[in-house]
């Protein structure tokens, strides 16, 4: 079932210099997710759970943004596509931090990459993206740099 979800994405990626107090207290959840494909032009093709949810994303590469589109599976069709991404997975877990009106995703890893820790803001335009202002707790921005991304971490 397509569930619509095919857009233009647009975020920034960000270390984390600290993280905020009380974690806990933010909405969070478990993400399992592994690669299927992976082409020159910044094409991949990704499965994740997170939770009850199941879904396969196609992303590809457009200059500051990148073109998503998202599809839910069912635990079943998961499961039987699971095992041909063995060796090019990931783990983390997700925090959404209110920050105004944007929410910043935390991911801090598990597994290999076990302390690791970024963040990402999403933005409904390139021109919002430029102008946001981080909070001091956030570190370097590290957007773009192939080195934090999720499939070479899950890769390499």
């Amino acid at each position: 079932m397509i569930d619509g979800n095919s857009h233009r994405e647009i975020e920034r990626k960000f270390l984390v210099r600290r993280l905020p107090d009380n974690m806990a207290q933010y909405a969070h959840r478990e993400i399992e997710q592994g690669y299927l494909a992976i082409a020159p032009g910044g094409v991949q093709v990704r499965l994740r759970k997170s939770g009850a949810k199941h879904s396969l994303t196609y992303k590809r590469a457009d200059g500051p943004s990148r073109i998503e589109r998202e599809v839910e599976l069912t635990r079943e069709q998961f499961e039987v596509l699971w095992p041909a991404s063995e060796g090019q997975r990931l783990t983390k877990i997700r925090y959404d931090v209110p920050l105004g009106d944007r929410t910043v995703e935390i991911d801090v890893y598990s597994g290999r990459h076990e302390g690791f820790v970024v963040a990402e803001v999403e933005f409904d335009d390139e021109d919002s993206a430029r102008a946001f202002q981080p909070p001091d707790w956030l570190g370097e921005d590290v957007t773009g740099r192939a080195r934090y991304s999720n499939v070479l971490l899950a890769c390499g």
